[in-house]
C-alpha cells in the first residue's frame, strides 16, 4: 500500500463574500491510496484563516501521512488530531479504497438516485442588489430554506433584505437562517438578535466570535431566536472538552463541518453528545470540491436527519471535479449513471 497527495486550487465562478473577506480561490488537497489494483481518494479540505490546521507545516504533515499510511485509519486518526482536515481525507481515502467503487462510500437510496437530501440555498455577502439577485434566484430554483450570510454590509440593509423575503413568503413557506460568522460584538449582539427576531428566523449561526463561552452562554440563555454554534466547535479535540463546551454554552443547535472538526469520527462524537443533551444539529460542507461533498452527503443521508443540510456548494467553482451530484428544487441528488471525471489526478 502506498499513498500520494495532490494540491488543487478551486476557482470561484464569481468572488464570494463572507464576514472574513472575499474568496476568489479555494485551496484543497487530495490523498490517493493505492493497494494492488485498487485506488482510494480522499479530500483534505483546508480553509485558510479558519481551519485549526492552517499551519506552516500542513504540507509536511500530508507527506508524513502518506509515508505512514500503513498505520491504518484508526491510528492515523489519533495521530492527526491537530489536523482535522487530514483526518477526514484519510478516513475518506480508506473508505474509498475498501468500497466497490471509489466514490460509492455509503450505498443507500440516495446513491441509487431514489431519495434526495433537503438543503438550504446559500446567499453570499455582497452589495445589497447582488444579495437580492441571489435570493430571487434561490426562490426561483425551488428552495424552501434559505441561509443568508450577514455581518459584512450595513446591518439595516441586511434587515431590509430579510424584510423583503418575508414580505413575499411567510415562515410557513420559506425557512430563513442567517450566519453571522462571528461578526457581532458581545456588546451589541443581543440587541441585533432582538431586531432579527422580527423576521421569524429559524436560527442564527455564530453571532459572536468563538472563544467567548461565557458571553455565548448568556446569549443562548437570553436569545429570542435559536443560536447555532459553528466556528465554536473548531479546535475542540477531546470528547471531554466537547461535552464541557456544550454543557457550558447550552446552544439550541450545533453545525457540523467534518473537514473542520475531525472528519466523520469527530462529527459523530459531536452528534452523540448533542443528542444526549437535547441539542439539535445539522451538517454543512466547508467549500470542498465534489469529492469531499460526495463523502459528506453520502454519510449525512445515513443519519436520517430530515432538516435541510448545508450541502449545496458543489456548483461554486469553474474547475470542480465532474460528479453525479446535482442541486435540484432545493435538494441534493445523486445520479448513479453519471460518471466521475478526475483525470488530472492520474
Amino acid at each position: 500500500m502506498n499513498a500520494t497527495y495532490h494540491k488543487h486550487i478551486l476557482e470561484f465562478k464569481r468572488p464570494s463574500g463572507t464576514s472574513r473577506g472575499v474568496l476568489k480561490t479555494k485551496e484543497t488537497w487530495f490523498i490517493v491510496i493505492t493497494s494492488k489494483e485498487k485506488q482510494g481518494i480522499g479530500e483534505c479540505g483546508i480553509l485558510r484563516t479558519l481551519s485549526i490546521d492552517d499551519r506552516p507545516d500542513y504540507e509536511e504533515k500530508l507527506q508524513w501521512t502518506c509515508d505512514n499510511i500503513h498505520l491504518g485509519v484508526d491510528q492515523l486518526w489519533q495521530e492527526l488530531k491537530e489536523f482535522p482536515s487530514i483526518q477526514f481525507g484519510v478516513e475518506m481515502a480508506f473508505k474509498s479504497l475498501e468500497s466497490e467503487s471509489p466514490f460509492l462510500l455509503f450505498p443507500s437510496k440516495f446513491t441509487k438516485g431514489e431519495e434526495a437530501i433537503p438543503i438550504n440555498g446559500l446567499i453570499w455577502m455582497g452589495e445589497k442588489e447582488f444579495m437580492k439577485d441571489q435570493i430571487l434566484e434561490k426562490l426561483d430554483q425551488g428552495f424552501d430554506c434559505i441561509k443568508m450570510k450577514i455581518g459584512a454590509i450595513d446591518f439595516q440593509a441586511e434587515l431590509e433584505l430579510l424584510s423583503y423575503i418575508r414580505s413575499q413568503f411567510s415562515k410557513d413557506v420559506i425557512e430563513l437562517r442567517v450566519d453571522a460568522n462571528g461578526a457581532f460584538s458581545s456588546d451589541n449582539a443581543l440587541e441585533k438578535l432582538l431586531k432579527l427576531n422580527s423576521y421569524h428566523l429559524h436560527s442564527i449561526e455564530q453571532p459572536i466570535k468563538q472563544g467567548q463561552s461565557e458571553e455565548m452562554k448568556t446569549l443562548c440563555e437570553m436569545t429570542p431566536l435559536p443560536i447555532a454554534l459553528d466556528e465554536e466547535l473548531i479546535g475542540v479535540f477531546d470528547v471531554t472538552d466537547k461535552k464541557k463546551l456544550l454543557l457550558t454554552i447550552q446552544p439550541q443547535y450545533i453545525i457540523l463541518k467534518p473537514s473542520l472538526i475531525g472528519g466523520l469520527k469527530g462529527t459523530q462524537e459531536w452528534i452523540d453528545l448533542a443528542e444526549e443533551l437535547g441539542i439539535g444539529w445539522w451538517i454543512t460542507s466547508a467549500l470542498e470540491s465534489n469529492i469531499g461533498l460526495n463523502a459528506i452527503a453520502q454519510y449525512t443521508f445515513t443519519l436520517n436527519n430530515r432538516m435541510p443540510q448545508g450541502l449545496g456548494t458543489g456548483g461554486l467553482y469553474t474547475n470542480n471535479i465532474e460528479a453525479p451530484l446535482i442541486v435540484d428544487t432545493g435538494t441534493l441528488k445523486y445520479r448513479p449513471h453519471k460518471k466521475w471525471v478526475v483525470s488530472y489526478l492520474d
